[in-house]
């Protein structure tokens, strides 16, 4: 049965759905030798795929990933300016993997590896609400008053952002700091960072600390570990109930 090109490459782990359409678009993948831009374009289950020259495995065994994302790495798989990116720590792997979303260069915390295409579309769909948590670090001193505004949501890029839980965590005085946890279930460009700007109260230091049932314990900066099927299951089951 025919299937459409980045599905096949998603299925494979070449990278999420969304990101395989971009490398079809960049003329990068060949189809029994003959290179392919449609994103329309279907296959054959004996057909031959290559990406940069290299066949793709179909069969791959899928893989799952929690990785503590340190600061000052790229959520990238590649780049070209030489920077540090998240699969330089995965080198031992032999899975090829894709991060599941992004978070910022100067951002630390909870990032999913894997080369399961539809789990990754499952996760990063707007409409499945998957709550993350993240731990910031502000310039100023809280007020209850920021704090209900965050969570009834504040206006950024011109649209309002969805209800949010935010709880403050501690203030210096003498240092005019906050330390506060946000739980959001949006995944806006630079969302945290701009919801924080726009209660006049700049990001200074973000961490992503969960996402749906998981969290970083037992694991410091820079280090991963598979991720089990009861949390692989438990992340399903979350994109499953809110389905219904």
């Amino acid at each position: 049965m025919a299937e459409r090109l980045q599905k096949v490459m998603a299925r494979a782990g070449v990278a999420s759905r969304r990101a395989s359409e971009k490398i079809i678009a960049e003329g990068r993948v060949k189809v029994n030798g003959q290179t392919i831009t449609e994103l329309g374009f279907k296959v054959e289950q004996d057909d031959s795929i290559s990406v940069d020259g290299k066949l793709i495995k179909k069969d791959e065994k899928k893989v799952y990933y929690l990785f503590y994302k340190p600061r000052g790495v790229i959520t990238a798989v590649s780049d070209d300016r030489g920077r540090k990116v998240v699969s330089d720590y995965f080198e031992a792997i032999p899975e090829r993997l894709y991060p599941v979303g992004r978070l910022d260069y100067d951002t630390s915390g909870l990032l999913i590896m894997t080369n399961d295409g539809d789990f990754a579309n499952m996760m990063m769909h707007p409409r499945y609400k998957i709550e993350k948590t993240y731990i910031a670090k502000i310039k100023g001193i809280i007020t209850k008053e920021d704090l209900r505004q965050l969570s009834n949501g504040v206006i950024i890029d011109g649209k309002k952002t969805a209800k949010a839980k935010a709880r403050k965590i501690s203030t210096d005085i003498k240092k005019d700091t906050s330390i506060v946890s946000l739980t959001i279930h949006e995944g806006k460009y630079h969302q945290v960072k701009k919801m924080f700007e726009s209660i006049k109260k700049p990001v200074q230091k973000l961490s992503r600390e969960t996402y749906g049932t998981l969290t970083l314990d037992g694991l410091t900066s820079g280090q991963f570990r598979e991720l089990s099927h009861n949390e692989i299951r438990e992340l399903k089951k979350l994109v499953t109930s809110m389905q219904e």
